[in-house]
């Protein structure tokens, strides 16, 4: 007769499930995902150096959809015996999108952008506003592979800033701008003041601003902050 597993003999969990996201670059590219690991790491681990010289090692994303809400009546407060009471019914104020700026040093969220939209222009326009606290200074952006973080006017913008007068090319057609592998070659230049690098495709968990986020919606969403 077949023996059931409790937990205390077999540690399973049927019931359960935990979605996970394939990386196809590793097992398709596996010396671009690993130079692009390697790279990432490196500058995690030297950001503390890089730091005490001026540089700025920054990791980025964005967290879209943010639901901007208010509860219809305050809350109640703690009583001797009984817990605090949120109110359940709540007034929608639309939705906006955060891009955030994780200094790796520090550990802090440097200058925020919160905007009902998440275009390439506001991607450049929150950039620019970090960067311009520190003109002079090297910044890295570690990222992913979004368009936005590719696009024709983020690369005009670090051209003006690094190098300006240079010839760019037309999108679609020719030089720099041609296509998005070509910006990413530019935008990834490591001799320029402002430069790009990207994680591998489907490898958020090397972006540590998503450690960030994550922590954020957990907390927020068991009222722990």
């Amino acid at each position: 007769m077949c023996q059931p597993f409790f937990k205390n003999e077999v540690d399973l969990h049927p019931h359960r499930i935990r979605y996970w996201l394939h990386s196809s670059e590793n097992t398709e590219a596996p010396e671009s995902f690993a130079r692009k690991v390697n790279e990432i790491c490196g500058l995690y681990q030297s950001a503390q150096e890089q730091s005490r010289e001026g540089a700025h090692i920054v990791s980025t994303d964005e967290m879209t959809g943010v639901q901007a809400l208010e509860h219809k009546y305050p809350d109640k407060l703690p009583l001797p015996g009984q817990c605090a009471k949120m109110e359940f019914e709540y007034i929608r104020h639309g939705t906006t999108s955060l891009i955030g700026f994780f200094d790796v040093a520090t550990g802090r969220m440097e200058m925020p952008y919160l905007n009902s939209t998440r275009t390439e222009e506001d991607f450049v326009e929150a950039v620019k506003a970090l960067a311009g606290t520190d003109p002079q200074a090297p910044w890295t952006f570690i990222c992913d592979g979004l368009n936005t973080h590719k696009s024709e006017a983020l690369v005009r913008y670090v051209a003006e800033a690094c190098a300006p007068g240079m010839e760019l090319g037309k999108k679609g057609k020719t030089g720099i701008l041609k296509s998005m592998e070509s910006r990413v070659d530019f935008l990834h230049d490591p001799s320029h003041r402002l430069r790009f690098v990207y994680t591998p495709k489907h490898s958020s968990w090397m972006n540590q601003i998503e450690i960030w986020f994550g922590i954020i919606n957990r907390r927020t969403s068991t009222h722990t902050v």
